[in-house]
Parts: structure tokens; C-alpha cells; sequence
């Protein structure tokens, strides 16, 4: 499972600008928002291309930061974010 900045940010507990600055100053995302290193940090984060037809525009390309499942928690030991605690499944077992 792959987690925009948005989301990674909602698990971890920041705003996505608040994440985004962190991951600047620790020099893990570039001006563009994208990995300063892809091929060091790929099994954590991704760019993820997209593309799109605009009718005036022609084709527009896009790239994004993708968060990668181990991603999460690698992100809180180098930003120093302590991650919530996961809440206590209170089902019965039948």
C-alpha cells in the first residue's frame, strides 16, 4: 500500500506542509517535493508518473512522492515523529 505526503502525513500525525518542510530540512525531498535520492531511499518512497490530456494544453506530464508500507515508519525515525499509538481492538472474539 502506497500513501500520498497527504496521507503519510495524516499517520503520522502532521499537516502535509508541516511534513513536507521536515523532509526538506532533513534533505530527503527536493524543491519539487520528489526524492533528493530515488535510488537510496526506493524502498520507502517512490515517484509516481502521471499523465493527463488537456484539450487546449496537449498532454501534461506530473510527478508525485509516494510513501511505500515501510515507508511510514522509517519516516518517524528520521523526522523524530513518535507515531500514535495503534488503538486497542476491542472486538470480542466470538
Amino acid at each position: 500500500m502506497e500513501r500520498t505526503l497527504a496521507q503519510a502525513a495524516t499517520h503520522l500525525g502532521l499537516t502535509r506542509p508541516k511534513l513536507i518542510a521536515r523532509m526538506r530540512e532533513k534533505g530527503l525531498l527536493n524543491e519539487r517535493n520528489l526524492p533528493v535520492y530515488p535510488n537510496r531511499d526506493r524502498d520507502y518512497l517512490r515517484i509516481k508518473d502521471g499523465q493527463w490530456y488537456h484539450d487546449q494544453l496537449g498532454m501534461q506530464y506530473s510527478q508525485s512522492t509516494r510513501v511505500k508500507e515501510h515507508g511510514i515508519r522509517w519516516l518517524a525515525e528520521q523526522l523524530d515523529v513518535d507515531l500514535p499509538a495503534i488503538p486497542a481492538d476491542n472486538r470480542e472474539v466470538a
